[in-house]
C-alpha cells in the first residue's frame, strides 16, 4: 500500500476510520486527498474540482483523475 503524506498506511486508515465514525454520527467531513486506495475503498461522495470548477460530483464515487 502506498504512503499518504507523512503517515504510514495503518495510521492513515486509523484516521479514515475515525473520520468515518464522526461522519456516521451526523457531522459532515470534507477531505482533500490523492490517495486512490482510500477514496476507492470508502465509496463516499466525491467532488472533483479542476481550476475552481466542479467537473464531477458522484454520490458514491471512486477516484478518477481523468475527466
Amino acid at each position: 500500500m502506498s504512503q499518504h503524506g507523512n503517515l504510514d498506511p495503518d495510521t492513515a486508515w486509523d484516521i479514515m476510520n475515525l473520520l468515518n465514525d464522526i461522519n456516521s454520527r451526523g457531522t459532515t467531513v470534507v477531505m482533500a486527498t490523492h490517495a486512490k486506495d482510500i477514496v476507492n475503498s470508502m465509496k463516499k461522495r466525491v467532488i472533483q474540482i479542476n481550476k475552481g470548477i466542479i467537473v464531477r460530483d458522484d454520490k458514491k464515487g471512486g477516484y478518477n483523475s481523468e475527466v
